[in-house]
């Protein structure tokens, strides 16, 4: 676990901000836990928040920062013994925990502060913090849409070239898309003596980039799991066979040889780690985390000139961001968003000063440093934060593909439409099927079956 503490600046300050109702006691303390940022401006940009806070407020930000599984892990343990922070911001929220606490009431309502903010937020940020409430039997906001992510492509420009390859034979079809990294990159980069796979290909059952990407190929097929009641509709034949037609897509790229065969254990980081050691030649990842290792090593005076000069060639010459290819029907693959929520828990000690925390965290002024911090690894989720030249000047080759790809639209992950789909993903049954097919050599049509059991068990 990685933690740190940030200390208030001084003595209590006087003066209170105008808009923050009630003075501050000189020790009133909010405890706040945030996931640790992959970057230095990530963490800079939250600890310059904390301290504006705590100088407009004389409120004491006791602020902790975790890794990204012990920043969930952590905040489960802590809920469940009625000890939570005031504030929490984890990037896994989301996928596993926000739904299901808004469900069992150990979240506070937040509509106050997010009805100013709504015209800001774009729409799909939104609907994801739109949750139901079991104890009060309705819907209210629980949560607050900090920043997002979507599915990229990321390879590597020149190592396609030293397989034989221009970027502009690279297919947009779906099948001709997975042929040619597989078949003919794989192939001419092994002709030369190479032992590199041509995808890197996140399998791991304990990775939450395994369930992001499978679910993209869902997507693809049109493999609708639950509707927008709640409702799961996968064992609708058309839905089934979407699936089962998912499921040995995604097995194809490794049972082909096409991907490690460590990336059935592989966690989130692995992918990253295998494309920055030339092991792969490309990977979809689910921000630009690999491009911008690169455009933060190009600014990182601790490395020597050399080191620096050869990442600013990466970043802006040899590395490329790009989009999935079309679907197996030929239609563009819509755009699964993620969106990253922040939360104010119910037994929070101090949850009014929380609010006030998260409302002064989502002013502009604030959210987009913090966003931006993260050099175009997440996206933003208001439409002033989208309208900024660091994603709108076309400068930065990356943040241009990626600013392109989001405007085109995007469609939010179906557990934003039952909660209990977040133990689905906790329990990651997708990449278990797909492993039922590689490990244990079951037919995806049984594995598809034991999958759809396995989902009613949990969510119906």
């Amino acid at each position: 676990m990685k933690s740190v503490r940030s200390l208030a600046a001084g003595a209590a300050l006087a003066a209170i901000a105008a808009g923050w109702s009630g003075a501050a006691l000189a020790q009133e303390t909010v405890t706040v836990w945030f996931t640790k940022g992959f970057y230095k401006g990530e963490d800079d940009a939250l600890l310059a928040v904390v301290d504006k806070f705590q100088k407009a407020t004389g409120v004491k930000v006791d602020l902790s920062l975790y890794s990204t599984e012990d920043c969930v892990t952590k905040s489960v343990g802590a809920v469940q013994a009625g000890t939570p922070p005031d504030v929490g911001f984890c990037t896994t929220y989301d996928f596993r925990t926000t739904g299901q606490w808004a469900f069992e009431g150990k979240l506070e309502d937040v509509t106050d502060v997010i009805e100013p903010l709504k015209g800001d937020i774009l729409p799909d940020a939104l609907v994801t913090t739109y949750l139901m409430n079991d104890k009060t039997k309705k819907k209210s906001y629980y949560a607050f849409p900090v920043q997002q992510q979507m599915m990229h492509i990321t390879y590597w420009k020149d190592m396609l070239e030293e397989a034989g390859f221009k970027e502009s034979d690279i297919p947009k079809s779906w099948n001709g898309y997975w042929d040619f990294w597989c078949d003919k990159v794989q192939g001419g980069l092994r002709a030369k003596g190479k032992r590199i796979y041509a995808v890197g290909h996140p399998l791991g059952v304990a990775a939450s980039d395994t369930f992001y990407s499978f679910l993209t190929f869902a997507n693809a097929h049109d493999a609708k799991v639950v509707d927008e009641s709640g409702k799961i509709v996968l064992d609708d034949p058309k839905n089934k066979a979407a699936m089962v037609a998912a499921v040995k897509d995604y097995a194809s790229i490794s049972s082909r040889g096409c991907t490690p065969p460590s990336s059935v254990n592989w966690l989130d980081p692995d992918n990253n780690v295998a494309f920055h050691n030339r092991t792969i030649a490309m990977t979809h990842n689910a921000t630009i985390s690999i491009a911008s290792k690169h455009l933060d090593d190009m600014n990182n005076q601790a490395l020597t000139p050399e080191q620096r000069e050869q990442a600013k060639k990466n970043y802006l010459d040899n590395i490329r961001t790009t989009q999935f290819p079309d679907k197996p029907d030929g239609k563009p693959l819509p755009n699964l968003a993620a969106v990253k929520t922040a939360v104010v828990f119910a037994d929070g000690k101090n949850k009014k000063r929380g609010k006030e925390f998260m409302a002064f965290m989502m002013k502009d002024e604030n959210l987009r440093p913090f966003v931006e911090g993260s050099l175009g690894r997440w996206l933003p989720t208001t439409k002033s934060g989208l309208a900024s030249p660091f994603w709108t000047d076309g400068k930065d080759p990356h943040r241009a593909l990626v600013y392109k790809q989001f405007s085109s639209g995007t469609i939010p992950f179906q557990f934003v439409y039952n909660y209990k789909f977040t133990a689905v993903n906790a329990e990651n049954v997708w990449a278990k099927a797909v492993n039922r097919v590689l490990v244990d050599k079951v037919a995806p049509e049984q594995a598809v079956d034991e999958m759809i059991v396995r989902i009613k068990q949990i969510a119906g």
